[in-house]
C-alpha cells in the first residue's frame, strides 16, 4: 500500500513543486529552501533531537517544549522542521541560534533517507497530526523513535482511518510511532481503535496551554497604547483574519464607531501577502488607516491600524479591550489559537467555525469569556456589549486566563515522556 501510495506522490511531484511556485508568487518563503524540501541544503548537527512543526500555530507549542530540552541539556543538537515559511520565520525568531531550522523534506523515500542520514536524531517528535507514511516508514528503519506530540485525531478523521486504502496506509503509519502523547482522552481512545497498542499511549493534555508570554509584554503593549494616544480609548483587536474576514469585521466597525467615535481597530491580517491588499479595503471602506510596517502615527483621527508586521501579535493583543480570534468567521479554516488572548485576560470573541479549537471555545464560553457570532450585526453587538460593561469584561478576561492556568501541565507530562524513548535510541 505504501509502495502505492509513494509511485502517485513521485507522479504529482510536478504539481507540487508548481504549488509552491504559485504559493511563491504571493509568498516568495515559498521559492526558498527548495533543496531542503528533498533532503538536501544545509545539513542539521547529528544525535540531537528533531522536532517537526507544521506550522505558526504549531511552533508556538514547541517553543515552550523546545526551551525545556535545552535547559535539560545545553549540548544536546535541536534540529527543527516546519512545512510552511510562516512556521519557518517564527522557529528562527522565537529560538535564535539554539536550533537548526529547515523545511520538512516531502515524504519521498529518498527525500526523508537524505534527511535522516544527514541529521542522525536520537529522538523525532512530531507535533498535533503528522502522519506521514514514509517519513514514520523511514524512521523505522533507522531505528529513531517517535514521540507523536499534543496528538489529536477527530472523530471524522478515525472514522476515514478506519476504511480502505487510507486506513491500511494509516495504520502502518502508525506502527512507525514508538509513543502517543495524546491531548485528551477521547483523542487516545481513538488511537487505541486504529490498533495502537494502549501501552504506548499517554494523555498529557495540550501544549498550547502551557504558551510562554514575551517577557514584559503587558507592560510594553501599554507603552505602545500610550504611544498611540490610546490610553483612554477602547481598543479592539481584529487577529488572524482571512479572506471573506475583514469585510465582516469593517461591517460591524462600521456600526460600532456610531456609538463609539473614539474606538480604535488593531486589524492583523492573517499572512503577509494580503497586507496590501487590506489596507486598500480599509481606505475603499472610508476608515482612516494607519500602516504598523510604515511606522504611520496614530493620531486622534486614526481609525484602524493596520498591524501588517510579523511577529508582533502577542504585543498588539496586549494593547487591546478585547479580542477577535479570526479564522473563524468563513467556513474552512478551522479558527485559530484562543490561549494568547486569554492568557493576557482579554475577552474572545469568534466565529461559528473553530474545528480543533471547539473544546477550548466551550471551556472559554462556560468561563464567561467567550462569545460566538455568525455575522457582523451578532459582532457588532458582541463588542458593543463587551465595551460598554467594564466589569464585565474584566470578569471576563480573569475568566479566560483561569482557564489557560487550569488547563496547563502538559508540558511536563510529555517531558517525563523523553528520556525513555532516547535510551531507548
Amino acid at each position: 500500500m505504501r509502495a502505492l501510495y509513494t509511485g502517485l506522490l513521485y507522479l504529482a511531484l510536478p504539481l507540487v513543486f508548481l504549488y509552491f511556485l504559485w504559493r511563491g508568487l504571493r509568498e516568495p518563503g515559498y521559492l526558498k529552501g527548495w533543496g531542503e524540501r528533498l533532503g538536501l541544503g544545509r545539513r542539521p548537527p547529528p544525535g540531537g533531537i528533531w522536532l517537526h512543526a507544521a506550522s505558526v500555530g504549531e511552533v508556538a507549542a514547541a517553543v515552550p517544549l523546545l526551551r525545556a530540552l535545552r535547559e535539560r541539556d545545553p549540548d544536546l543538537p535541536l534540529v527543527v522542521t516546519t512545512f510552511t515559511p510562516t512556521g519557518r520565520d517564527r522557529a528562527r525568531s522565537a529560538l535564535g541560534g539554539t536550533a537548526h531550522v529547515v523545511y520538512l523534506p516531502l515524504d519521498l523515500p529518498g527525500a526523508v533517507r537524505r534527511f535522516l542520514q544527514h541529521a542522525q536524531p536520537r529522538l523525532a517528535i512530531l507535533l498535533e497530526a503528522e502522519l506521514w507514511p514514509n517519513l514514520l516508514h523511514g524512521c523505522r528503519a533507522a531505528g529513531v523513535p517517535v514521540l507523536l506530540a499534543n496528538a489529536r485525531l477527530s472523530e471524522a478523521a478515525a472514522a476515514r482511518y478506519r476504511r480502505g486504502v487510507q486506513g491500511r496506509l494509516i495504520g502502518d503509519a502508525l506502527r512507525g510511532i514508538d509513543c502517543i502523547a495524546a491531548v485528551s482522552d477521547e483523542d487516545a481512545e481513538r488511537f487505541t481503535a486504529l490498533g495502537v497498542p494502549a501501552e504506548r499511549v499517554a494523555v498529557t493534555g495540550n501544549l498550547k496551554f502551557d504558551l510562554e508570554l514575551p517577557a514584559g509584554v503587558e507592560e510594553r503593549g501599554a507603552a505602545l497604547r500610550r504611544d498611540w494616544g490610546a490610553a483612554e480609548r477602547p481598543v479592539w483587536i481584529a487577529a488572524s483574519t482571512h479572506a471573506g474576514e475583514e469585510e465582516i469585521v469593517l461591517s460591524a466597525f462600521a456600526e460600532l464607531v456610531g456609538r463609539h467615535p473614539d474606538l480604535l481597530l488593531v486589524l492583523v491580517p492573517r499572512h503577509p501577502q494580503r497586507f496590501d491588499g487590506v489596507a486598500e479595503l480599509c481606505r475603499r471602506s472610508g476608515f482612516a488607516c494607519a500602516r504598523r510596517s510604515r511606522d504611520e502615527p496614530v493620531t486622534a483621527g486614526t481609525q484602524i491600524l493596520l498591524g501588517d508586521t510579523l511577529g508582533e501579535l502577542v504585543l498588539f493583543y496586549a494593547t487591546a479591550d478585547l479580542a477577535l480570534v479570526g479564522g473563524s468567521l468563513v467556513p474552512g479554516i478551522g479558527g485559530h489559537n484562543l490561549l494568547e488572548p486569554a492568557a493576557l485576560r482579554l475577552p474572545v470573541v469568534t466565529g461559528e467555525h473553530l474545528g480543533a479549537w471547539e473544546t477550548v471555545a466551550d471551556w472559554l464560553r462556560e468561563a464567561g469569556a467567550l462569545c460566538r457570532v455568525a455575522d457582523a450585526a451578532a459582532l457588532a453587538s458582541a463588542v458593543d456589549e463587551c465595551l460598554e460593561d467594564h466589569h464585565g469584561r474584566k470578569m471576563a478576561g480573569l475568566g479566560a486566563a483561569r482557564v489557560v492556568e487550569d488547563h496547563g501541565g502538559a508540558l511536563a507530562r510529555t517531558l517525563r515522556l523523553v528520556p525513555g524513548l532516547l535510551t531507548a535510541a
